[in-house]
C-alpha cells in the first residue's frame, strides 16, 4: 500500500494557491486547477491539493494531523523550510536530526502542519 493523495482545507483559495505555487516552484510538480474549490499539484506517484470544504463550513486544521513530504536530502529540507517561513508559514520545528530522519516542521497559512524530511 502507498499514499495516494493529501488534501488540506483552506479558507482563502487564492492565498493558499500562491503559497503552494511558490513553495513547490522548481519541485517538478504539475499544477491542476480541478475547480474553483480545489487545486492539485501532481507528483510522480502522489497528489497534493488545497480545497475549500465541500460542506461550505470553515476549514480548520486537525489537532494532531500532519502531512509529510519526503524531499530526498537534508539540503532540500532546509530549502523548503526556509521557503515556507519566508512565504508566511509558521515554524513548528527548525531543521534538525530527529531519530533516523533530518526533518523540519511548518504550518501553512491555514495552520495545516507540514513536515519535510530526507
Amino acid at each position: 500500500m502507498k499514499m495516494n493523495y493529501f488534501v488540506v482545507g483552506t479558507n482563502n483559495m487564492d492565498a493558499a494557491t500562491r503559497f503552494y505555487d511558490a513553495l513547490f516552484e522548481g519541485e517538478n510538480l504539475q499544477k491542476l486547477k480541478a475547480s474553483d474549490r480545489m487545486t492539485y499539484w501532481l507528483g510522480e506517484d502522489f497528489a497534493f491539493a488545497v480545497a475549500l470544504p465541500f460542506n461550505e463550513q470553515p476549514a480548520t486544521n486537525g489537532n494532531g494531523t500532519m502531512l509529510g513530504f519526503n524531499v530526498g536530502t537534508g539540503d532540500q529540507v532546509v530549502k523548503l523550510y526556509n521557503k515556507a517561513i519566508n512565504l508566511g508559514g509558521i515554524c513548528e520545528g527548525q531543521p534538525n536530526q530527529r531519530g533516523p530522519r533530518f526533518s523540519a516542521y511548518v504550518r501553512d497559512l491555514d495552520k495545516n502542519k507540514i513536515c519535510f524530511s530526507d
